[in-house]
């Protein structure tokens, strides 16, 4: 069962919810995933971090692997990583908001 928690995932909660992010938009291999979150997010995620949050998240449950195609193994969203990923990005959500609110209110550019 999966913890709704990504907090839960210490130093992977960031990869973790640009992996749940992509897989939100359909099954992905490794490099598929790779690409979208370079194209999405501007940044690259080393391999070991890829794999290690992946293998977390299959371990959560907030993913599964499909069978593979060729030699790459896709990973697509459950259910549970679905609710994960909402209730995490409503929490950040939430304190950029404050954080926006709270620059605007100091006289920042927000």
């Amino acid at each position: 069962m999966a913890d709704a928690n990504l907090g839960s995932f210490g130093r992977y909660a960031g990869p973790a919810t640009l992996i749940l992010s992509s897989l939100a938009d359909g099954p992905k291999h490794g490099y598929a995933l790779t690409k979208d979150i370079e194209e999405f997010a501007g940044l690259r995620l080393a391999p070991g971090t890829m794999y290690e949050a992946l293998t977390r998240l299959e371990g959560q449950g907030m993913i599964k692997s499909l069978p593979a195609q060729d030699r790459r193994k896709p990973y697509e969203l459950t259910a549970a990583g679905a609710a994960a990923l909402q209730a995490h990005l409503d929490d950040q959500r939430r304190v950029a908001e404050v954080g926006l609110r709270r620059l605007k209110a100091a006289g920042g550019t927000a």
